[in-house]
């Protein structure tokens, strides 16, 4: 069979089972092999890896791995997908398409029943308004994920990778680098998708840490005093902890001092260490 990655296969499939791209499903099918090899080679695919791919569309991306990876479970939330993947995976036995919501899907109960024996790595071409609770699920939920490669909209990226004091710096920034090491691994112009979506792609690695340079007491602590102090990036950290119901100004105030930073300090000045801190001695 040959690869969907161009524009005139692409639309054949499309036009074959009467579909076209859907705006609820943030739908822009890959159209360039090229990006495809090398999203596979930034994810180091290999035969002992379980790959769980998170909507495979009509399957242009899952085609690359399966013929790289061991196993692949593609999640597909589009029913009208399921029989276009049907069709364009028939040759591969090494893939497995679950008709799902990936927010309500148990990947843990998934990953011991498909392959616990394998590597387990995400790939996927994240649809754009849903990446940031995609990308926090898999984080929190503390699964034997080894790395996730995802296509996402290059300001996403760029706040995963944000450092302390810069304006993409937020809870998404800490809550990536608390848990892996991102890497953006290619940009993917608009010009590779069909239909060409309004922003620019990257695609970014994040690579979970085998012994994390952070580890907070109370994670879920730590987390609650991340989100209360940039839900209002304008006020002060005081203001923001208290404000959110997380701790009294007091309480702050003296943790504050005892790091040693200043009482009118903002959230998007502290490293992911600082919070971790911070959140012990509130």
């Amino acid at each position: 069979m040959a690869y969907l990655a161009s524009p005139t296969r692409t639309m054949a499939v499309l036009e074959r089972h009467g579909l076209r791209a859907q705006k609820k499903y943030g739908q822009n099918f890959l159209i360039d092999g090229h990006v495809l090899d090398h999203i596979c080679d930034g994810a180091r695919i290999g035969k002992n890896d379980l790959v769980l791919e998170i909507g495979p569309g009509i399957g242009t991306m899952t085609q690359y791995l399966a013929e790289r990876a061991g196993k692949v479970i593609a999640v597909e939330i589009d029913d009208k997908l399921i029989p276009v993947l049907s069709d364009t995976l028939s040759e591969y036995d090494n893939v497995t398409v679950l008709h799902q919501d990936i927010l309500k899907t148990d990947i843990r109960a998934l990953y011991e029943k498909e392959g616990a024996a394998l590597h387990f790595k995400v790939v996927a071409n994240l649809p754009y308004y849903i990446t940031t609770p995609i990308i926090m699920e898999l984080l929190e939920q503390k699964l034997p994920i080894e790395s996730i490669t995802v296509m996402v909209q290059t300001e996403v990226a760029e706040r995963m990778q944000a450092v302390p004091g810069t304006k993409d710096y937020g809870a998404l920034s800490l809550a990536v680098q608390y848990y892996t090491k991102p890497e953006v691994i290619a940009e993917v112009p608009p010009t590779c998708f069909i239909p060409r979506p309004n922003v620019g792609s990257s695609v970014i690695r994040l690579t979970r840490y085998t012994d994390p340079p952070v580890v907070a007491k109370d994670e879920k602590k730590m987390f609650a005093v991340i989100r209360a102090s940039f839900n209002q990036r304008r006020k002060t950290l005081i203001n923001g902890l208290a404000g959110g119901g997380v701790a009294e100004k007091e309480s702050v105030r003296q943790a504050l001092l005892q790091m040693g930073l200043p009482e009118d300090i903002r959230g998007e000045r502290l490293s992911v260490e600082q919070f971790a801190r911070l959140a012990e001695l509130i």
